[in-house]
């Protein structure tokens, strides 16, 4: 019998670890589909600090998560709309880390 190589390890713990309701996973809906995602609230907070205003009142709202690839599908482009919870953004960068996407969604808010 052969041991697992790190690459299945870390498949295996995606969703045992890194995306664990238990721990920081939570379930959100994306594009209408239930999935358990992590949004980095540390990365979040450093963008509000940073939040640009486009005109009076309007400011750009970002979000950072983390959501299994399995889950979600294929690999969102920039410019993708997204509906996260009944609220739209679009992506304006997308990363994929052994099978965990990293995504920074943006929308515009008042």
């Amino acid at each position: 019998m052969t041991s697992p190589t790190f690459k299945e390890l870390v498949q295996a713990d995606i969703k045992a670890v890194f995306l664990n309701p238990y721990e920081f996973g939570e379930a959100h809906t994306l594009d209408g589909t239930e999935m358990i995602v992590v949004i980095d609230d540390l990365e979040h907070v450093e963008r509000e600090k940073k939040m640009k205003s486009t005109m009076d009142g309007i400011f750009v709202r970002q979000i950072f998560l983390y959501v299994a690839a399995a889950d979600f599908g294929e690999f969102p482009d920039q410019g993708r709309i997204i509906n996260l919870d009944g609220s739209i953004y679009t992506v304006v960068d997308a990363t994929e880390e052994s099978g965990i996407y990293g995504l920074t969604l943006e929308a515009n808010r008042a």
